[in-house]
């Protein structure tokens, strides 16, 4: 079991990378400069509000490694999304675009706000005076944003077009736009939708009938609630949700369509589906088959990870679980799969928006769909191969067929 002190998130992924450069015996060098993120940037935002005060709040842009592309990653608004959080995302970024074997390297941006206080208009200027401050670091073929938790298409629109005043019309400097500004079809579904994919694909192997699996998903947000309707189309009984406002539960299956008519659970009662509140923190261990931790980062700790009750775990939210956490769970005969492979389906459609956008030319949803899942499930294949042919974790499989790439590419490309 690891002790001592608590880890920052930025030392909790990079525990994580230096033990799969270990395995695969990087050199010195190499492992040194796959851990530091290759620049760094922090901004000043000055915001005029909505009652004419001048608001300053802190931004961020990390690019972690651009070995195998143009940076790329998503910019969050959330107060706690400091220069740390920012690093271990854009690292996780770069480990996940070479899992799935798409062109791209490793970035994130963030600023430190809490979107759901802020008016539209506030937004609006609060996103453009940031896009004007990381101007210099981002370009269609260097670094390319995308919507993160408190961001939206809305948001990507905003961006696009302050870059786009400066440098002309470039609707491929952002993806996760809405379709009427460039963006792809089936991009706001990608993410839960490849967690539904991934979960269709280990249910066959653990085996697991999807049929009446109770599943229980923590965040309702965008990839939560597509997770919520994607799964019950495939048969799962949803027994928990819940969002910033808190859970529902009901184990004989909440009332999906009525839950996604209304706007989060702090709606009023009478219009809830029939069910228990819940806190997110008791959502995480109550009786299921397949949890789904959507929200946050290091919700599962040493702490609760005795307590969880699921056969599976997907971990769709970005580092979710703790390493401490991870050893308690495999050793438990808990099913995991990383989040750098269950949350992937956003980038590699993000992939497929960025491409459209270059060529000018849009895919019907159909083919967008058809070549996420084959992907994802290439991806997953790899994963579990490994996994089983040299006796790793998920985790550890996932993670070390991303090193190895990037590791091959700055090799060749003789960076060291």
């Amino acid at each position: 079991m690891l002790s001592v002190r608590q880890l920052n998130p930025f030392e909790e992924v990079n525990l994580l990378f230096d033990r799969a450069a270990d395995r695969l015996g990087l050199p010195d060098g190499c492992r040194e400069m796959l851990r530091r993120p290759w620049r760094e940037l922090q901004v000043q935002v000055p915001v005029r509000m909505d009652d004419g005060r001048i608001q300053v709040f802190s931004g961020y842009r990390v690019q972690h490694n651009a070995a195998r592309g143009p940076y790329k990653g998503g910019v969050r608004y959330h107060p706690e999304a400091g220069l740390d959080e920012v690093r271990a995302l854009a690292s996780l970024m770069t480990w996940k675009t070479a899992l799935v074997n798409i062109p791209f390297g490793g970035a994130k941006g963030s600023v430190q706000c809490d979107p759901n206080a802020l008016s539209q208009a506030e937004l609006n200027r609060l996103t453009r005076r940031y896009t004007t401050g990381i101007d210099h670091f981002i370009a269609p073929h260097r670094d390319i944003p995308a919507p993160d938790m408190g961001t939206n298409a809305q948001t990507m629109g905003w961006m696009m077009d302050a870059y786009g005043l400066l440098h002309g019309h470039s609707p491929a400097i952002v993806t996760g736009k809405p379709v009427e500004l460039g963006g792809s079809l089936g991009r706001e579904a990608a993410t839960g939708r490849g967690v539904v994919t991934l979960l269709q694909e280990v249910a066959r192997d653990l085996p697991m009938d999807l049929k009446g699996a109770r599943i229980a998903v923590q965040g309702l947000g965008n990839v939560g609630a597509w997770v919520v309707k994607l799964a019950k189309k495939q048969g799962c009984k949803v027994v928990a949700v819940s969002d910033i406002n808190g859970g529902l539960y009901n184990p004989k299956g909440l009332d999906v369509p009525a839950l996604m008519a209304i706007n989060g659970l702090d709606a009023p009662a009478d219009d809830l589906p029939e069910g228990d509140r819940v806190t997110n923190q008791e959502l995480l261990e109550l009786d299921c088959d397949v949890l789904v931790p959507a929200a946050i980062g290091n919700v599962i700790t040493v702490e609760n990870a005795s307590r969880i009750k699921a056969r599976l775990v997907l971990e769709a939210a970005n580092h979710p679980t703790t390493p401490e956490a991870d050893e308690v769970l495999i050793d438990r005969g808990i099913e995991v799969l990383p989040d750098i492979l269950v949350n992937a389906g956003g980038v590699i459609v993000s992939y497929f928006e960025w491409t459209q956008n270059l060529q000018e030319f849009r895919w019907d949803e159909a083919r967008v769909n058809q070549e996420l899942t084959k992907i994802l499930i290439a991806a997953y294949r790899e994963m579990r191969a490994k996994a089983k042919t040299r006796n790793l974790t998920n985790r550890e499989a996932a993670l070390e067929i991303g090193v190895e790439r990037v590791a091959r590419t700055v090799e060749l490309r003789g960076f060291v």
